[in-house]
């Protein structure tokens, strides 16, 4: 599948960024902006069945990765530094293992290959699929249906940003809220590829310090796969530490991509 980009023009080594479940690449613009300020070239993808990409099934990593490998041919510009956020960090991770040759380092933020138990994006998913679309007249409207059921004000906006209106036919979800549902057993999950070798490039993982996601005693099978990791916590983030601490966050990346590769 060909990914919708928002792609930054730059010089050297691209730096290509996948964001998480329900998010987009334009979540990633001001990172992105900031790197590209000192002349690197950075593409935010959007994955399938989020943003601007096309929808397609399956809903799988090992597709999510193909498509990124698609992306890289497409860019013509030999092995990129790619970062993956949560969801995208899970699709980073197969791709690394499948086809190392494409990545000169891979960067992880807040995601281990584990399987996790959560059911927050479940009840994100469920309460978009309880909005009325045919009722609402403006977004705010949108916003105060998911008031019912979702306290947090940021977390709101951020799912608010799936939505969309053409002017003509009325609002609808940019994302796939069907096929995510069905697929968030696979998308929690972490299943890996069969008969690879662990990555052996260099790998950061930049987890949030209030966040679950990374946990001490995933760290050993962390390190089997990506023997060369090196993990920074980012002080008072929990699983979005590029929005919630942004210049801690921000330093340790300059810092990893700046190191050999």
């Amino acid at each position: 599948m060909e990914l919708a980009i928002n792609d930054l023009p730059g010089e050297g080594r691209p730096l290509v960024i996948l964001h998480g479940l329900l998010g987009s690449g334009r979540n990633w613009l001001g990172p992105a902006r900031k790197l590209n300020g000192s002349g690197r070239r950075v593409v935010m993808a959007d994955m399938r069945n989020h943003g601007q990409s096309p929808w397609g099934r399956p809903m799988t990593y090992e597709a999510m990765a193909d498509d990124v490998i698609e992306l890289i041919g497409r860019l013509g510009a030999g092995p990129v530094d790619l970062l993956g956020h949560s969801m995208g960090g899970k699709a980073a991770m197969n791709l690394a293992l499948r086809q190392p040759e494409l990545l000169a380092r891979l960067i992880l933020v807040d995601i281990a290959p584990v399987a996790y138990s959560h059911r927050s994006f479940a009840d994100y998913i469920e309460a978009m699929r309880a909005v009325d679309l045919a009722a609402i007249q403006r977004r705010g409207d949108a916003d105060t249906l998911l008031a019912t059921s979702i306290d947090d004000v940021g977390m709101r906006g951020f799912l608010l940003q799936n939505l969309e209106s053409d002017h003509h036919h009325g609002f609808r979800w940019r994302v796939d809220l069907e096929l995510l549902a069905n697929s968030l057993p696979e998308l929690v999950g972490w299943s890996e590829p069969a008969g690879v070798r662990p990555y052996p490039g260099p790998a950061l993982a930049l987890r949030g310090a209030l966040s679950s996601y990374v946990r001490e005693e995933s760290l050993p099978e962390f390190r089997r796969l990506f023997p060369k990791l090196k993990v920074v916590p980012i002080p008072e983030a929990a699983h979005w530490p590029h929005v919630e601490a942004p210049e801690p966050f921000f330093a340790a990346l300059v810092s990893f991509l700046q190191g050999p590769a």
